[in-house]
């Protein structure tokens, strides 16, 4: 089995106990170990990250324990960046064995072509303050000031404030808008190329959908763990599904 998961949001605390979130998701990669030939893990998965060459974040032991568990026993776990922890260096690759992605991919299982991306630095056309906050926070010069001129303690108080008000100012999902989603329009360019692409899995929206793109190929949203955790599991035959935990 295939498993995909994205958005639980480590280290958000809003109304919750984070802790208990962390061990609902270390639960559930428990549950998938027996069967789970590799992982995916789709950005967000933690609601800030930043790390120095010589410090990483307090917290997350049970997530990072559980994740090396499942490499040093053969699982593969593929982490993509998203917007809220795009700033990682070589920790998890290194401690964890885990394998870095930091753009989308197309990956082939079961005979099934898989594009998978997080989704918040796709379609930034026409939104000029979206794709200048990308470049400027995804530029190598701003990971080198961060690290190099703001205290890290200041730094590690600065983005859990930084990520807890932007999560506070929106709700948690976020409205599923059929066509007029920029990722379906994303995965609908792609489509019109003529790529055999059967699945397009997104993360990003916080609502878990399963959406039909045309006779081939479906677009998955994987939801959020805040409030209703879901996830994507692809079998030996090549069928995806979203499953609500």
């Amino acid at each position: 089995m295939i498993y995909f998961a994205s958005d639980t949001h480590l280290g958000l605390t809003l109304d919750q106990d984070n802790h208990a979130r962390e061990r609902v998701f270390t639960a559930w990669l428990e549950s998938i170990r027996h069967d789970a030939k590799e992982v995916y893990l789709v950005g967000d998965i933690f609601d800030f990250w930043f790390e120095y060459s010589q410090v990483v974040p307090r917290g997350f032991t049970r997530t990072l324990g559980k994740i090396a568990e499942m490499t040093d026993a053969g699982i593969k776990v593929h982490f993509f960046t998203g917007n809220h922890d795009m700033w990682v260096r070589d920790y998890f690759a290194k401690e964890c064995g885990m394998i870095m992605h930091y753009r989308g991919e197309l990956v082939k299982h079961a005979g099934k072509t898989i594009m998978v991306a997080h989704g918040d630095n796709i379609k930034t056309q026409g939104q000029p303050m979206l794709r200048l906050m990308n470049g400027v926070f995804r530029s190598n010069l701003a990971r080198f000031l961060f690290r190099n001129l703001v205290p890290t303690g200041w730094a590690m108080r600065f983005g859990h404030w930084w990520s807890g008000h932007s999560r506070k100012s929106k709700a948690i999902k976020m409205e599923f808008r059929g066509e007029d989603e920029l990722l379906v329009q994303y995965a609908r360019e792609w489509a019109d190329t003529g790529l055999p692409i059967d699945y397009y899995v997104f993360g990003h929206i916080h609502t878990a959908v399963d959406y039909p793109l045309n006779e081939r190929s479906r677009v998955l949203f994987l939801g959020e763990w805040i409030e209703e955790p879901h996830y994507a599991v692809l079998d030996a035959e090549g069928n995806m599904k979203l499953v609500k935990l």
